[in-house]
């Protein structure tokens, strides 16, 4: 993972942004165009958010993208262009919550950060939780904690995370133990679908809402292409739509 082999801040903002509900495996390549294509974080500020829609597009929930652009911007303007080494800070950038937040202190500062992730919390359900059902994430907060060692932090949670993922590949699902479990609902025919299509129709060039509509085919179009709007990840102009 080449944010394991480079802490850069930068590049940490940027993985963890795409791995949010995202697997490692189609993160790497998009991760590394987008690093090429914008290598700090003033150029990503600087960037039009349609080219970064462009490069981000196959990831999918690109709102994602423009979190990420727009928390370039405030921590170009607010923060001199690095990123924050303060949580609250963090959670204040868009797109940006506690495990997020946490996420980065922990691999960009290596600071002794409680988080919660999907392969850590599998870990802990797995070895103190083991054969009970509904746990909350409060119940494991103090273990992770209390096991969290003051030094080589980010190599305890990479361990951590690994660890996790490698019960995940072995046994049934110790997520499942957990309250906050929830199984994704399927792409095919959902609106998360629709929207992705929009948007990579729209990478080639721009088109008229008609044009559009009608490569898309779909009833949903006029409402999808409403709230594309409202969260600015498009633009509607004299009937013609781009990023």
């Amino acid at each position: 993972m080449p944010w394991r082999d480079n802490v850069d801040p930068y590049w940490i903002l940027v993985s963890e942004m795409m791995l949010q509900q995202t697997q490692v495996s189609r993160v790497i390549p998009k991760f590394a165009a987008f690093i090429e294509a914008f290598p700090t974080i003033s150029e990503l500020a600087a960037a039009e958010t349609g080219d970064v829609l462009r490069l981000w597009s196959g990831l999918g929930y690109n709102r994602r993208a423009r979190y990420l652009h727009s928390s370039a911007g405030v921590i170009t303007a607010e923060h001199d262009g690095a990123v924050p080494s303060d949580r609250a800070q963090l959670e204040a950038l868009p797109g940006i919550g506690p495990n997020t937040a946490g996420a980065i202190l922990a691999y960009a500062y290596s600071q002794p950060v409680v988080y919660i992730e999907t392969n850590i919390r599998t870990v802990y359900l797995h070895h103190f939780f083991h054969g009970q059902t509904g746990i909350d994430d409060k119940a494991l907060l103090p273990l992770i904690e209390n096991t969290l060692p003051r030094d080589r932090v980010r190599e305890w949670y990479w361990a951590l995370m690994d660890y996790g993922v490698f019960l995940k590949s072995s046994l049934p699902n110790p997520s499942r133990s957990s309250k906050h479990h929830t199984k994704q609902s399927t792409f095919e025919g959902s609106d998360r679908q629709v929207r992705g299509n929009i948007i990579r129709a729209l990478t080639k060039h721009s088109m008229s809402i008609p044009e559009l509509s009608a490569h898309i085919n779909d009833p949903r179009f006029d409402h999808i292409l409403r709230d594309l709007d409202k969260e600015n990840l498009i633009t509607i102009q004299n009937n013609t739509v781009k990023l």
